[in-house]
């Protein structure tokens, strides 16, 4: 195999000392580019209004104010908040599974008639602008057709349009191709049906997808803006990113962004506790067998 640089260079002492110098920058690089925000934020919490807002901005506070997370906490009420945001998450996160698992399972193992038809269709919404879906969904979500109801300031309004999910399904489907259909087939001759074999055989060893869907779920319903704001204009429903974004004008800045990234942190430990099950579900789809 050709590469830019070849062996026998890197096997060299030389060698060896020159990837290692490059391999160190380049670590150090992404680490600052990915770290630096959230410490800025932190420290910028830790800060008095007024040295938060100088110019120059400083690197470290000349002044450590911890008891601004304290006073967000109270001045914001984000305990309310929080119960909200994870209530309207949670909620999408399992209409997610309930509806994207059996839909990407009938695509890659039942093979419906005109199955590739519907998934190019599903794929096809992917295209589209998601400011260009606003007014239709929100249309819909007013008056709910057949039922008729009025889903506005209910979680529901945030959960359905958010159940049926092109992107994950995809991931799913994809996942769900690799695995051999000598397993379904035995199942079918133990006289399993198809919802048994979906719950007996494929969730189990479908683990790694099933945490990175789940992550995406939460992650994008947790931090999700517009939608939110248009279908909760009661304010004691609103989630942490709209609450935030309404209270911005009379709060003050430290508290403001003390507030921020206390609502930014169930996302950043999510993350910390399920990397190894994010990156083995992204990884699982590419390997055949």
């Amino acid at each position: 195999m050709r590469t830019l640089v070849s062996p026998g260079a890197l096997r060299s002492p030389r060698g060896k000392v020159v990837y290692g110098v490059i391999f160190a920058c380049t670590l150090a690089v992404f680490i600052l580019a990915f770290m630096f925000p959230l410490y800025w934020a932190i420290t910028g919490a830790l800060k008095s209004p007024q040295e938060l807002a100088a110019t120059p901005a400083t690197l470290v506070p000349h002044e450590w104010h911890p008891e601004t997370f304290g006073d967000a906490w109270n001045q914001l009420s984000l305990g309310k908040y929080f119960l909200n945001t994870l209530v309207v998450a949670g909620g999408a996160w399992l209409a997610q599974l309930a509806i994207d698992v059996p839909a990407a399972f009938a695509l890659s193992k039942l093979r419906p008639k005109f199955g590739n038809v519907v998934l190019g269709l599903m794929l096809a919404t992917l295209m589209l602008p998601a400011t260009a879906l606003l007014v239709p969904t929100y249309v819909t979500v007013t008056d709910l057709p057949l039922l008729h109801l009025n889903l506005i300031n209910s979680p529901t309004a945030v959960w359905l349009p958010a159940a049926a999910n092109a992107f994950n399904i995809y991931l799913l489907k994809r996942f769900f191709d690799q695995i051999p259909d000598e397993l379904i087939e035995a199942a079918r001759i133990d006289g399993a049906g198809p919802v048994r074999t979906l719950w007996r055989i494929i969730l189990p060893i479908s683990r790694p997808i099933l945490a990175v869907v789940s992550i995406l779920a939460v992650v994008t319903a947790w931090k999700d803006f517009i939608w939110p704001l248009l279908v909760f204009p009661d304010t004691e429903k609103q989630t942490l990113s709209v609450m935030l974004q309404r209270v911005a004008i009379d709060m003050p800045l430290n508290v403001l962004v003390a507030g921020m990234v206390l609502a930014s942190l169930p996302m950043v430990a999510l993350f910390l506790a399920f990397q190894r099950q994010i990156l083995a579900g992204l990884t699982a789809g590419s390997i055949k067998g």
